[in-house]
Formats: structure tokens, C-alpha cells, sequence
């Protein structure tokens, strides 16, 4: 018992060290693939070629002065931004980083906690952020904050709805709810996102994505030529950053979620890297894979972020409720009949 919870402990400080690095560092690569898109200069002055410039982000927002104007509801408007970075943080426990380590003759499964309801508790907690955007909007008493807690709000129960039903062919499919058991799935019958009857459910699931997070070009919530910064007008200092940096996060869960469902997880389709892992080097490389598709898939944010204008707010709900939905409440209907056909 000791010995597991050890693990479990070892487990727990390696993902969120590794989680919250990846987040530091995506900031400095948006800066420099931002850089790189307009041709200009990025960041290059703190360490060899800029890279230790997440380091000094993060000290300047801690010495930063923490500003709380005397309009705002104290305790939601402090409690706000760490709602706001929690889910991420929470959910990432349910996600397969690989399939095992075998290490001392015991194999170690590369996941926190291997829920059978795993995806059921990614929408249930993830679905709790939208609270600490909405808490800032209303706390801060300000108008500005206000409109983008009311659109953000709007913005994530609308694709919460797309993102739902985007995934049930996948369970429909696979027969279960288990994430891991999605993985090995793929691994032994092919990645998911290039099977007819699932690419639908992808492409859905990836530009919800991009609403749930309220990135390009669906970020409504804090448009800086309307809203000024929208919810997080009124912050400042670390608070400020925990939002900052809870976009990232959720970035990062969605990329890894659309990975973990859609295309492969850990797994590669050759030899051994398409089989959960008996040795320990081949462990490490499914690893290696998974955080490779995760950062393909940042990029993908990031790229979209600087080439694509925003959409109105009426088009973007308008896409939601009149596409999105009727889509995939139509794709499931197909997958249903489809798999049906195929069992018979």
C-alpha cells in the first residue's frame, strides 16, 4: 500500500512538472512562431537564444504590484483565477502520457488514475472552468469584465455541447469510456481519425477546441478591440498569470484529449510501438510519441491563432447551434447505423 501511494505520488509531481513546463514554454514558442509569422524579432535576450525568458515572465508577475480595485466582490473576484486554472490541472490525472514502464519486473501504467468514466470526468471538471471566468467577469463590477464573462459563459456551454456528442461515436466504437483502452483500441486496430465514420467527430472536436479555450479565432470573451482584455481586465499581477497561463493549460489538455482519442495516444502503427510496452526503453519512446502529437497539435493552435481573423459573435454562435450540432447529432445516428452493418 505504502509502495503504491509512492508511486502515486511519483506520478502525480513528474505529470504536473512535466504539464506545467510544456505551459511555460508553449508561451515562449506562440512568441516566437508569432515573431517568425509577422517577420519581426521575438524574444532573444534572457539566455541562449530567449529561452530562459519564461523564468523571468514568471518573476516579474510574482514582484508585479497586486492591484484589487475597491469596486470589485473581494472573495470571487480573488477566488476566480484559481477556478479558472484548476481543471486542467484536475483532468490531466485521467490522461494515458504512455502505456507502461516496466521497471523491477512490474509494470507501471504512465497514468494517474485509470478511470473507467474517464472522459465522462474530463467534460465534468474541464466543464467547471467556465465558473471562474464568469465569477471574474461578474466580481469585477466593471463593465467590460462583465461582457466578456457573459460570451465566454455563452461561448463554452454552446461547444460543450458539440464536444459531447462529437465523441460518442468514438465510445460507440471502442465500448468503453476508459481512455487507456481507447489507446490500446487504436493501437491494435488503427487511429481512429482516419476511419469514415470518425473524421467527422474529429474535425468537430478539434474546432470546438478552439472555442473552449476562447482561442482565434473564436476569442470573443476578452476581444482586445471591443472588450479591452474582457474577463481579466481588472487583474494584475499573479492572478492575471493564472489565467494567462490556464488558456495554456486547457490548450494543452484539448491538444492531449484530441490526441489521446483521435489519433493514437502513445501508439505508433509499427512494430513495437503499436503493442503496450515490455521493455523499458519502449516505454519511454511511447512517451516520447505522445508529447511529439501534443506539441504537433499546439502548433496547430498557435499557427491558427496569428493567420486566421476573428469570426463575429454571431457567426460563431451561429456555427455551433445551427452546424455543429445538427452535424454531429447526424454523425451519430450514421455511426450507429454503421457499426450496426458492420457487426451483422
Amino acid at each position: 500500500m505504502i509502495e503504491g501511494l509512492l508511486i502515486s505520488v511519483i506520478k502525480i509531481a513528474v505529470v504536473l512538472w512535466a504539464m506545467l513546463t510544456i505551459v511555460a514554454y508553449a508561451v515562449l514558442w506562440e512568441r516566437w512562431l508569432c515573431a517568425w509569422i509577422q517577420d519581426r524579432l521575438g524574444p532573444n535576450r534572457v539566455g541562449p537564444r530567449g529561452v530562459l525568458q519564461p523564468l523571468a515572465d514568471g518573476l516579474k508577475f510574482i514582484f508585479k504590484e497586486d492591484v484589487i480595485p475597491r469596486h470589485v466582490n473581494r472573495l470571487y473576484y480573488m477566488l476566480a483565477p484559481m477556478i479558472a486554472m484548476s481543471p486542467a490541472l484536475i483532468t490531466v490525472a485521467v490522461i494515458p502520457w504512455g502505456s507502461a514502464l516496466p521497471i523491477a519486473g512490474h509494470p507501471i501504467k504512465c497514468v494517474i488514475a485509470d478511470l473507467n468514466v474517464g472522459v465522462l470526468f474530463v467534460f465534468a471538471i474541464s466543464s467547471l472552468g467556465v465558473y471562474g471566468i464568469v465569477l471574474a467577469g461578474w466580481a469585477s463590477n466593471s463593465k467590460y469584465p462583465f461582457l466578456g464573462g457573459i460570451r465566454s459563459s455563452a461561448q463554452m456551454i454552446s461547444y460543450e455541447v458539440c464536444l459531447g456528442l462529437s465523441v460518442a461515436p468514438v465510445f460507440m466504437q471502442v465500448g468503453s469510456l476508459n481512455l487507456g483502452r481507447i489507446v490500446e483500441y487504436q493501437a491494435s486496430h488503427g487511429w481512429l481519425v482516419v476511419y469514415p465514420i470518425q473524421w467527422v467527430s474529429a474535425f468537430v472536436f478539434m474546432v470546438s477546441a478552439f472555442a473552449e479555450t476562447n482561442r482565434l479565432p473564436f476569442d470573443l470573451p476578452e476581444a482586445e478591440q471591443e472588450l479591452v482584455g474582457g474577463y481579466h481586465t481588472e487583474y494584475s499581477s499573479m492572478k492575471f498569470a493564472m489565467f494567462f497561463l490556464g488558456e495554456y493549460a486547457a490548450m494543452f489538455l484539448a491538444s492531449a484529449l484530441m490526441v489521446t482519442l483521435f489519433l493514437g495516444g502513445w501508439s505508433l502503427p509499427l512494430a513495437p510501438f503499436n503493442a503496450p510496452a515490455k521493455e523499458l526503453w519502449v516505454g519511454m519512446a511511447h512517451i516520447g510519441i505522445f508529447i511529439g502529437k501534443v506539441l504537433l497539435l499546439l502548433f496547430v493552435f498557435i499557427w491558427v491563432r496569428w493567420t486566421l481573423p476573428r469570426f463575429r459573435y454571431d457567426q460563431l454562435m451561429g456555427l455551433g447551434w445551427k452546424v455543429f450540432v445538427p452535424l454531429t447529432l447526424a454523425n451519430v445516428a450514421l455511426s450507429g447505423t454503421a457499426l450496426a452493418l458492420m457487426e451483422k
